[in-house]
């Protein structure tokens, strides 16, 4: 099973899904999510937000950003919200969420290849394929089953089942769902299963990998797409002084700010206690 590629052995099953079925059905589903993402942006107006709030940032610039900031703010970026995911504050969470998108990028890495580089049986597939091929599933379902019964929010704070959906959980439920019947199909397949049973197993991949891809307007896919580059904004308006167009964060125990506020002694003394960031002094449990 996890040595064997499932798609070449599926076309030499099949006279009806060729290797060019396969791969066209590749570029529809990326077609699917292009166009999902570009009409998700349009319909929410997040792109326009991000430009209009990204020019009102410029006016308020205290200083110029170079160059060469700009690239160390770029891979800073890229380390740490994208490939390492430090935003997540909660380490069961971080850990889970890399589980879940190393897992998925190994998956869809790993598909693409086998269909396009060796669809067949006559170009032998390598090892090392499958093997990441089945280890990303399994990556992808352990990050995700455990967000989805233990983690999750409406689970750890709200108490409501496991099994309360909302259209927010399509982008979850299908993606849990496309792995857990690609590892079953794998399978069945390689373990000559009855051919209904493969047959069943196949088409339940395709249905759930169908809605994961083909539904990013109405799930959180999108989302992967435009958040690195909020992130990338927002340290920028960091480094060139608008900080998001909010309010400087003072030392509350400075004379100086003190004495710009006076009401800061006033109501909280001389030495104001720091509050610190509330959300983390316990964990989530409750609203």
């Amino acid at each position: 099973m996890f040595t064997s590629n499932p798609f070449s052995e599926l076309s030499a099953m099949s006279e009806f899904i060729t290797p060019m079925v396969m791969q066209g059905y590749v570029v529809l589903m990326v077609i699917m999510v292009i166009g999902g993402t570009i009409f998700d942006m349009m319909h929410k107006k997040s792109a326009q937000y991000f430009f209009e709030n990204a020019k009102k940032a410029q006016k308020n610039a205290k200083c110029t950003v170079s160059s060469g900031e700009k690239v160390s703010l770029a891979v800073q970026t890229v380390t740490s919200e994208i490939l390492t995911s430090s935003e997540f504050c909660n380490k069961r969470r971080r850990i889970s969420h890399l589980f879940t998108m190393y897992g998925f990028v190994l998956f869809v890495a790993t598909t693409a290849i086998m269909i396009f580089i060796y669809p067949t049986p006559e170009t032998a597939t390598p090892t090392i394929l499958p093997l990441l091929w089945h280890a990303g599933a399994l990556m992808l379902c352990f990050g995700g089953y455990w967000f989805w019964f233990s983690i999750r929010v409406d689970v750890a704070a709200e108490g409501v089942r496991w099994y309360h959906l909302e259209r927010a959980d399509i982008f979850i439920v299908s993606l849990l769902a496309t792995a857990t019947f690609g590892l079953i199909w794998s399978y069945l397949q390689s373990s000559g299963a009855a051919s209904s049973a493969t047959t069943l197993g196949f088409v339940l991949f395709i249905v759930a990998s169908t809605t994961l891809f083909g539904s990013v307007m109405w799930s959180k896919f999108a989302h992967m797409f435009y958040k690195p580059a909020a992130a990338y904004q927002k340290k920028i308006t960091k480094a060139d002084g608008s900080a998001e167009n909010l309010p400087a964060d003072y030392d509350l125990t400075d004379p100086a700010v003190q004495a710009k506020f006076p009401d800061i002694p006033q109501y909280m003394g001389k030495n104001p206690p720091n509050m610190g960031l509330g959300i983390k002094r316990e964990a989530p449990n409750h609203y």
